[in-house]
């Protein structure tokens, strides 16, 4: 198997998980995220215990930033743990 590059890897599973909370971030400011937490909920028939609260734009930033980081790191080490795995 070929060796994969563990910055670029790093970058798009960083760009990935961090558009889906940016996603998750607009539901939450159009006031939609409830519904679409009931409807995810229902679908895997659980009762919803969880209630969004109100959009903050400090705390929509630094929740995109971090899981943006951190889904770089994990992409990063992903891509360290498989090329370490590869026949020399």
């Amino acid at each position: 198997m070929k060796k994969c590059n563990p910055f670029t890897v790093g970058l798009y599973s960083g760009l990935l998980i961090g558009f889906c909370h940016l996603v998750w971030a607009v539901l939450v400011s159009l006031g939609l995220a409830q519904a679409w937490m009931d409807f995810m909920f229902s679908l895997h028939f659980l009762n919803n215990p969880f209630q969004v609260g109100t959009f903050d734009m400090t705390t929509a930033v630094s929740l995109i930033i971090v899981t943006s980081v951190v889904g770089y790191g994990f992409g990063w080490v992903a891509m360290w743990v498989w090329n370490g795995m590869q026949k020399k």
